[in-house]
């Protein structure tokens, strides 16, 4: 900031001048007192500057309306939105979330710098303020083959960059507690540490606060979030369009520690960010389940601020940067309006911000690299054994059960059965055409025809597959390869439906309203294949090649049980058998973290 800035700044707070903007008579949401007051709210140059009595340029009477502050989701993967930096922020900004804190290890592991550098640039051109943390595993373990690695040194340049605030989530656990130098080297390079804590003991969380690790995003039980709290970390709460576990933190919630709890959304799709919202639907829920509303609005926004070091974000005081809110009812949540910056950027649910021209992503685009391959790369061979290890699903969770359990077999191979709710997956490598090809047997998914595919598949994004026959599945494949990544649905060898995601097989280049209308395309063709209703397929899909994550995983190199940490056979034998067993879903297990 300048002198003559800060010099008018002054000015305008000790009513020398007038303010550029003056919010009146709104009821104010004090998150630092926890209680409401009324009163003028003066802005200038983007900053509240003063409240009481104030004079301004422009002045909004705002009479029987709240004025929050702007809302902060703690963790993102703006990725999984399968839409731009910009368009992210003209869906997201309606739901009032002016700040974000993304972490885009999703475009790195495919494209590495170039994909940070990609995100970078257009997140400059969006009026959301976006923040981003650094990843910190790219690949997120060895066990798979992403498209790049990045070391210290390659993320070193990238420090100190405006709207860089550190080290994104650490996955790689085994790598933290055995002290692993280039670990070291990536947790040197900030203060502000992201963690990923599924499955981890309290001794572990021991080891991640030593190690300089601040939150953790991966809490499913009450129990597990009071452990994190008791030893310092802030705890976010996330709701994304798989992992669902508001409600059940919410329980473990207090007066005394809410200071210490965030909301997130981690993964959450577009459709599902126009539909439900984002962190508001949070803030919502959090009031509905008896938290009170200023409590629930603090999370969002004063907390998340300071957790990241956000001095000038939160709160409704001077000093502090004029993201606000204009909520017509503070019980219910609803927004009335948005202001960025002191600019109007949504009103009634609207988007009415600038738009800028999309930024060249011709560095990330081409990056789906796939080997020749037939029906026979897809079999999986049974030896003896109709017993077989296999990944089951459960609805709106990201943890999976390893059941041990009879399957199919057809002439020593499996055999997929709708009836018995038994599929062939795959895993093929997508980057350098390697051809490695993970097979398993899921359990959960639902479909009774065709095949789905796509290319978003946490966190290597290899191309992921599921069917009811190998025809399908390879045709599905094709088409995947054809798009240059994105989601596809087949039946009888025809794509039923498809959305293409052309930058780094992740995000489409296309408006979020016509992402959002192909959504809802494929939404109904899932239902013509006889995929469930009460959970996503392709979200459920996307996450069953995630190796850090409990209990069985599927990557191009195999099937990983994360409980050995180590890959192991589809069929049961002598030695498998042994290493393995059913471990239920509710169970905590140690692993390296997720996504």
């Amino acid at each position: 900031m300048k002198k003559a800035q800060l010099k008018n700044r002054i000015a305008v707070a000790n009513k020398q001048k007038k303010a550029d903007l003056v919010i009146r008579h709104a009821s104010i949401v004090n998150v630092f007192t926890k209680s409401l007051t009324t009163d003028d709210v003066a802005i200038t140059d983007g900053v509240i500057v003063g409240i009481g009595d104030y004079e301004g340029v422009q002045e909004i009477d705002a009479s029987g309306k709240f004025i929050a502050p702007g809302l902060i989701d703690a963790h993102v993967h703006i990725e999984s939105s399968m839409v731009t930096p910009q368009q992210f922020s003209q869906v997201v900004l309606p739901h009032g979330v002016t700040t974000v804190i993304t972490d885009p290890h999703e475009i790195a592991n495919v494209s590495g710098t170039a994909g940070l550098e990609f995100m970078l640039k257009d997140s400059e051109l969006a009026m959301l303020d976006i923040k981003m943390m650094l990843p910190s595993c790219v690949p997120a373990t060895p066990f798979e083959n992403a498209g790049a690695e990045l070391s210290a040194e390659d993320l070193l340049p990238f420090i100190g960059r405006d709207s860089v605030l550190g080290l994104a989530e650490v996955m790689d656990f085994p790598a933290v507690l055995n002290g692993d130098g280039a670990m070291l080297d990536k947790l040197l390079l900030s203060w502000q540490i992201d963690g990923h804590a599924a499955g981890l003991t309290e001794n572990d969380i021991n080891v991640y606060g030593t190690a300089g690790i601040l939150t953790d995003h991966e809490c499913v039980t009450k129990e597990q979030m009071t452990a994190r709290l008791e030893r310092g970390l802030y705890v976010m709460l996330r709701e994304g369009s798989v992992a669902k576990d508001l409600q059940a933190l919410l329980e473990g919630v207090t007066e005394q520690n809410a200071q210490r709890c965030l909301f997130c959304t981690d993964d959450k799709h577009l459709d599902d960010l126009i539909d439900e919202g984002s962190v508001d639907h949070n803030v919502r829920t959090a009031i509905q389940y008896g938290l009170h509303p200023i409590t629930a609005i603090s999370m969002a926004t004063l907390n998340a601020a300071q957790c990241f070091g956000l001095r000038q974000k939160g709160a409704i005081a001077p000093g502090y940067d004029a993201d606000f809110l204009l909520l017509d009812s503070l019980e219910d949540f609803t927004i009335a309006a948005v202001y960025k910056g002191g600019q109007l950027a949504a009103q009634n649910g609207r988007y009415v911000g600038p738009v800028n021209k999309d930024s060249d992503s011709s560095a990330v685009r081409d990056t789906v690299r796939i080997a020749e391959l037939s029906t026979d790369s897809l079999q999986i061979p049974m030896g003896t054994s109709t017993t077989a290890h296999i990944i089951g699903i459960n609805p709106n969770k990201l943890i999976t059960e390893h059941i041990i359990g009879e399957t199919p077999v057809v002439d020593g191979f499996f055999m997929s059965n709708p009836a018995q709710d038994l599929l062939k997956i795959a895993v093929i490598e997508r980057h350098r055409a390697t051809g490695n090809i993970g097979l398993g047997i899921v359990k959960g998914l639902g479909l009774q025809n065709g095949a789905i595919a796509t290319t978003v598949a946490h966190d290597s994004h290899n191309v992921i597959v599921v069917g009811t026959n190998d025809e399908d599945m390879l045709a599905a494949i094709e088409a995947l390869h054809q798009l240059q990544g994105g989601l596809v649905i087949v039946q009888g060898g025809e794509v039923l439906a498809s959305l293409s995601l052309p930058i780094a097989g992740l995000m489409s280049g296309e408006a979020f309203p016509v992402v959002y209308d192909q959504l809802k395309t494929l939404d109904d063709s899932l239902l013509q294949i006889g995929a469930p209703t009460h959970f996503n397929a392709f979200l459920t899909l996307s996450f069953m090649s995630l190796p850090v994550i409990p209990h069985l995983k599927l990557t191009d190199r195999g099937l990983f049980d994360v409980a050995s940490f180590r890959h192991i056979s589809v069929p049961v034998t002598a030695s498998s058998s042994a290493a393995s067993v059913s471990v239920p879903v509710h169970d905590t297990i140690q692993s390296s973290g997720e996504d």
